[in-house]
């Protein structure tokens, strides 16, 4: 399971399938300085099984498509949507194949300033030599104008309305100003310039942004998998490229259906023949699914010769439901003592997930 970076970027991963993909896309219309046309971002994203090309993002095809039309209609981006909807790995995706990187990114918080977003000095320089664009420390809002390339803005409504807004005149006039430099300074992006910025719902109200701010913006709503065969697909394709060579040997089938089906009736608050069920305030998104099951993985590698266990799993489950409030035990317990009880007359597997009720305490 070694590998020389915990997680390779999106460009360095697929690297041989953005080289397939530029190869065979010569011909196809892109928009200026776009590394990849839209026909081709679409495949990279989505698959072509014809070209080789995994999928990488499951969900709404159509959402997809209409991303890449925003962004080459020169469009601000902004995906929004629970915690865990793969809003992150669809600006990772959609940046590698259109400008190369992944990697110019801002990461929003309470503490995130202008020097993060636009630029900051070297103030030895600036000493030296006063204000010039030898003394600029360019940030990535920077970086992705003077290159002509996607800036990311993760988590935008975690910074302050005064630091959000700061978006809006470049947004608008493709120009940075940069007092400092006087005459000389005002930065215009180049073409291929756009932000891709993140949202989570559960951060509504928190530092909601500003209309003149969403005006410069196509939103789009990321939701959450609905379907459980699909979501043990992606526990399982995740899980594996965690494993890497214990993989085969650490999968069971049956025990990713259960925590996909697990997750699936918490998150919508029905069980699968209907019965309602007190959804957890936690987010069950399918990111906390693929965790609870490679922590089952390890825990099965390391200490238990190989062997998944049910203990361990519901031990990990109670790491995932149990983070915003403690009533969230009594509401796992009641869909052990209804739900999976009446299923543990069902088979072996579940009538052990029953069992192991007794570490949700």
């Amino acid at each position: 399971m070694a590998q020389d970076q915990i997680k390779p970027p999106v460009e360095v991963q697929f690297a041989p399938e953005l080289k397939t993909l530029r190869e065979d896309d010569a011909k196809n219309p892109k928009p200026d300085n776009w590394l990849l046309s839209p026909k081709a971002v679409r495949s990279f994203v989505l698959g072509d099984k014809k070209a080789n090309i995994s999928q990488k993002y499951y969900g709404n095809d159509a959402l997809v498509e209409r991303c890449i039309i925003t962004l080459a209609g020169n469009r601000g981006l902004m995906l929004v949507g629970e915690p865990g909807t793969a809003k992150t790995m669809l600006s990772e995706l959609l940046s590698a194949a259109i400008s190369g990187t992944s990697v110019n990114t801002i990461q929003g918080t309470a503490g995130t300033t202008d020097d993060n977003i636009k630029y900051s000095w070297n103030y030895a320089l600036l000493l030296a030599k006063g204000a010039s664009r030898e003394s600029l420390v360019p940030a990535p809002l920077y970086i992705g104008m003077e290159k002509g390339i996607i800036t990311r803005f993760e988590e935008i409504t975690r910074c302050s309305a005064e630091i959000q807004d700061t978006l809006i005149s470049v947004m608008s006039d493709k120009v940075l100003s940069i007092p400092e430099l006087g005459e000389e300074g005002f930065l215009f992006a180049k073409p291929g310039f756009n932000i891709i910025g993140t949202a989570n719902t559960r951060d509504r109200g928190v530092n909601e942004m500003s209309s003149a701010l969403k005006r410069r913006f196509n939103f789009e709503t990321v939701f959450p998998i609905n379907n459980v065969a699909l979501e043990c697909q992606i526990i399982e394709e995740q899980c594996a490229a965690l494993l890497g060579p214990n993989a085969k040997a650490l999968t069971d089938k049956d025990i990713v259906n259960l925590i996909a089906t697990t997750f699936h009736e918490l998150r919508t608050g029905k069980s699968a023949d209907g019965a309602k069920i007190d959804p957890p305030s936690a987010v069950m998104s399918t990111a906390e699914a693929v965790s609870v099951y490679y922590q089952t993985a390890l825990t099965a590698h390391y200490y238990n010769a190989g062997k998944l266990s049910v203990d361990n799993l519901v031990q990990n489950l109670m790491g995932a439901v149990v983070k915003e409030s403690r009533d969230d035990i009594s509401k796992l317990k009641s869909y052990f003592n209804t739900v999976v009880k009446n299923r543990s007359k069902s088979g072996k597997l579940w009538e052990a997930f029953y069992e192991a009720r007794k570490w949700i305490r």
